[in-house]
C-alpha cells in the first residue's frame, strides 16, 4: 500500500469501514470532531484487532462503522486545557472514551461501570455533539485526555495495543480479587487467556491453565503457567476438586461450568469474562462451598494506567502478529477459526490515503 500523508484537511480522517451490516471493510473518508480544550489528537501507528470488532460488523451497530479500540500512536495536537500530554508523547487509547464523570463509579475512576453508561471508542454517541464515534482502523483519533494513557518507556508499541482491551480486561479482576500468593485457574488460552496467564504469574499466583486444545498446553507453560490441564480429560478435572481460590474464565462460547465450580475452594470465585449468551451450570455447585459466580468489565482509567506501568516494570506485553491494512479481512477469518496466537495488530502506516485527500501546506 502507499504511504500516508502527514497533514490532511482539518477534521477530515480516513480509515476502513463496514458501510452496512456484515460488509467487508473498505476505505472511507469521514469527519472527526474538532479539537476541544481537553482533547488531544493521536496519529495512529498501530490498532489491535479484537473479536468484538468482528461481532460489531456482523451485529446491530450503527453503520457506516469504523472499528478499532486498541489504539497506539503519537500525540500530534493538544487542546488549550491539556496539561498531561505534550506533542510527540507516545499514547494509547482503549475501549472507553467518555463517561458521565459524576456518578459513584466515575468518582472512583471505575468509569467502565458508569451508572449512565460509557461512550465507546467506536459505535458510541458523543456526549456533547451527538455524533457517532469512529474507531482506530483509521489514520488519527481525537479523544479527551482523561481517557488517553501514557505508554511507559521500554514497551513495544505494537505489543501495547491489545493491552488496552485484552490486557486490562484480565488485569482488572486479577487485581480486584488480589490473586497474589493464591492458586489461580485460567480457562482458555486466546487473546484474553494468554494475558491472564502472564499477569497472574507476575502477580505471584500459582497458575493453572485449562484448555480444550492439547497443542496449547506447552504454550501455557512457556507463558508462565505452572501447570496446564486438558479440560476434556475427566480424570484430570476430577482431581482439581476444591483446589482453587480463583478461576478466571476467558471463553466466550457456551461451555459447561460445573467442573470449574467444583474446583473452587470454600468461598472461591469463578469470574466469567467471555459472557456467552447463556451460562451452563447447576446452582447447587455454588451452594456446595459458598462459591461465587461473577463477572468483570474492562478497566477504568486508574487501573488501565496502573496496568501499563506494571507491564513496563515486569516486561509484559501481548504476543502479537503485525499485519497490513490490506490483510484485515484475512485476519478476521483466521480469528473466526481460532488460528491467531494470540492477537493481531494492524500497522496503520499501511493504510491507503483515499483519492482526493489533500495535504495542507
Amino acid at each position: 500500500m502507499s504511504g500516508t500523508i502527514q497533514n490532511i484537511a482539518v477534521g477530515l480522517s480516513y480509515g476502513l469501514a463496514a458501510l452496512n451490516q456484515g460488509d467487508r471493510l473498505v476505505p472511507w473518508t469521514f469527519e472527526r470532531r474538532t479539537l476541544r480544550p481537553t482533547d488531544i489528537t493521536v496519529k495512529i501507528q498501530f490498532c489491535g484487532i479484537c473479536h468484538s470488532d468482528l461481532h460489531a460488523i456482523r451485529g446491530s451497530s450503527r453503520f457506516p462503522l469504523v472499528p478499532g479500540h486498541e489504539i497506539v500512536g503519537e500525540v500530534t495536537a493538544i487542546g488549550t486545557d491539556v496539561t498531561t500530554f505534550r506533542i510527540g508523547d507516545a499514547v494509547a487509547v482503549g475501549t472507553i472514551v467518555d463517561s458521565c464523570g459524576h456518578c459513584s463509579s466515575c468518582q472512583r475512576q471505575l468509569e467502565q461501570y458508569c451508572l449512565e453508561g460509557v461512550t465507546t471508542t467506536y459505535d458510541g454517541i458523543d456526549r456533547q455533539d451527538g455524533s457517532i464515534t469512529r474507531g482506530g482502523y483509521s489514520n488519527e483519533y481525537v479523544v479527551d485526555a482523561q481517557f488517553a494513557y501514557h505508554i511507559p518507556v521500554g514497551l513495544d508499541p505494537a505489543s501495547v495495543a491489545p493491552l488496552l482491551c485484552a490486557g486490562v480486561t484480565t488485569w482488572s479482576p486479577l487485581r480486584h480479587w488480589d490473586v497474589g500468593g493464591k492458586t489461580v485457574g485460567i480457562v482458555g488460552l486466546g487473546g484474553l487467556g494468554h494475558m491472564a496467564v502472564k499477569f497472574a504469574h507476575a502477580l505471584g499466583a500459582y497458575v493453572v491453565l485449562f484448555s480444550t486444545s492439547p497443542a496449547k498446553l506447552a504454550d501455557a507453560k512457556a507463558l508462565g503457567a505452572d501447570e496446564a490441564i486438558l479440560s476434556t480429560d475427566e480424570a484430570q478435572m476430577a482431581n482439581q476438586a476444591s483446589r482453587f481460590d480463583f478461576i478466571l474464565d476467558t471463553v466466550s462460547s457456551r461451555h459447561p461450568l460445573n467442573s470449574y465450580l467444583r474446583s473452587l475452594k470454600l468461598d472461591g470465585t469463578l469470574c466469567c469474562l467471555g459472557i456467552p449468551a447463556n451460562l451452563d451450570f447447576s446452582p447447587v455447585f455454588l451452594t456446595m462451598g459458598r462459591r461465587r459466580l461473577t463477572s468483570s468489565g474492562v478497566g477504568g482509567t486508574l487501573e488501565t494506567q496502573a496496568m501499563l506501568d506494571f507491564c513496563s516494570q515486569h516486561h509484559i506485553s501481548a504476543d502479537v502478529e503485525i499485519i497490513s491494512a490490506t490483510d484485515v479481512e484475512d485476519g478476521f477469518e483466521r480469528l473466526d477459526r481460532g488460528e491467531v496466537r494470540y492477537r493481531l495488530v494492524i500497522d496503520m502506516s499501511t493504510l491507503d490515503v483515499p483519492v482526493g485527500t489533500i495535504a495542507l501546506s
